[in-house]
């Protein structure tokens, strides 16, 4: 069946190209992602996984899984800018909260060229993977993909 993209192509749901393979994250942006990271592992019970600056974007990224599910699941994202930037802009926009969900995809590259975006969009995000942001036609909605190759699972502390 034919989905329509923003720019009123057409690609098809069997595209390979632009088929999300999981929900990877979803990302909540803190100014300080200790706290927050802290709030969620107290009051929820998630487990810290990793805990990085991603020199690209200039973020710090922490990484929250839920008890239950330490490898396979998605994760709760908390980015933290640390330094000017998009993350720091939304913050002072919009303030604290959902930042963005993540779709893991098999080639990113191939995946932005289907949407009529530039690869060089992509950049370096959380694990070292290949990220990049994509164009949602609903406002407020930002969409992250990440590069990570099927039956793969982001390294955790245990696995490291």
């Amino acid at each position: 069946m034919p989905l329509e993209t923003s720019s009123d192509s057409l690609v098809t749901s069997a595209d390979h190209a632009v088929r999300a393979r999981t929900i990877d994250h979803v990302a909540i942006a803190s100014p300080d992602a200790e706290r927050t990271a802290r709030w969620y592992e107290e009051n929820f019970g998630f487990v810290r996984v990793n805990d990085e600056i991603a020199d690209d974007p200039g973020v710090r990224l922490v990484f929250l899984a839920a008890a239950g599910d330490r490898s396979n699941g998605t994760s709760l994202q908390i980015v933290q800018p640390m330094r000017p930037g998009p993350v720091a802009d939304f913050l002072a926009q919009r303030g604290e909260g959902l930042h963005h969900v993540c779709f893991a995809v098999d080639d990113i590259a191939s995946t932005l060229l289907a949407r009529g975006q530039d690869s060089r969009e992509v950049f370096t995000g959380g694990y070292g993977l290949p990220c990049a942001f994509v164009t949602d036609p609903s406002p407020g909605v930002v969409i992250e993909l990440v590069q990570s190759p099927a039956g793969s699972t982001a390294p955790t502390e245990e696995t490291r």
